[in-house]
């Protein structure tokens, strides 16, 4: 089991090298690149380096991919990524039927050819549409899965649940194909509301203990991801979720 933190869910501390001083001490030692943390990999490699620091997961968009395909394994690799994941379309993107999705399946599928070549799992982070059945009945999520069996899935199950689906049937149904899990929590309902409606693992409605039980029953070798969209303590956010899996995770080991 690796458990990593999400940079975005950081992006709003002033000094993004000088927080990973501070994540050890939380028991975190592996984090997941997002755009915002790439602008100069060496400097960046040479900060997690002096904190025993790895980033062994990122997100690069499709338009990158797609646009400097090169560019985007150097990135990888010179950050020490062994998987990469397309994280999101913008809704003036998506595709509007199952049809317009089995194309973007292929396009995904060719991209995990080619990351392959370069010794790098690829896959497809979700989020919420992917959940919602499109006018002729066909569900996002389902038709990319199927059309490019050759991607790996990163798994945002509480984006699950606020598509309306019930992650833990994901999970059983598409779990072969988890490479990683995104691990984070929605608020009751009215609460967070100036966090988007999410809030510090373990303090609200998703059933970790047994999603995360579900998940070790498809794969040991799964990464962790602790995210939260808009956390307004970000490192006050990471330390108290870094110890709610902690715990999580030993409770839930012989369950």
């Amino acid at each position: 089991m690796t458990l990593a933190l999400q940079l975005y869910s950081m992006r709003d501390c002033p000094d993004q090298i000088a927080l990973l001083d501070q994540l050890p001490d939380m028991g975190i030692t592996t984090v997941e690149g997002y755009g915002g943390v790439y602008a100069d990999p060496a400097s960046y490699r040479a900060a997690m380096d002096a904190n025993g620091i790895s980033m062994t997961s990122g997100h690069m968009g499709l338009e990158e991919i797609e646009g400097d395909f090169d560019a985007t394994v150097a990135m990888a690799k010179a950050m020490g990524m062994s998987r990469v994941f397309a994280p999101y379309l913008n809704e003036e993107d998506r595709p509007t039927d199952s049809a317009g999705y089995a194309d973007l399946a292929k396009r995904l599928s060719a991209a995990a050819k080619q990351y392959a070549d370069a010794g790098i799992t690829f896959g497809w982070h979700n989020h919420d549409f992917e959940f919602v059945a499109l006018a002729d009945g066909g569900i996002p999520m389902e038709i990319i899965l199927d059309h490019a069996p050759d991607i790996a899935w990163e798994g945002d199950l509480a984006w699950i649940v606020r598509g309306g689906r019930d992650p833990a049937d994901y999970v059983r149904r598409y779990g072969n194909r988890l490479s990683a899990v995104h691990v984070k929590d929605i608020a009751p309902a009215g609460t967070n509301l100036d966090q988007d409606g999410w809030c510090d693992l373990g303090a609200g409605t998703m059933d970790w203990a047994g999603l995360l039980q579900a998940c070790r029953a498809q794969s040991s070798d799964l990464i962790y991801v602790l995210e939260h969209d808009k956390p307004s303590d970000p490192v006050g956010y990471a330390s108290r979720s870094a110890a709610a899996f902690k715990t999580l995770w030993e409770t839930t080991h012989d369950a």
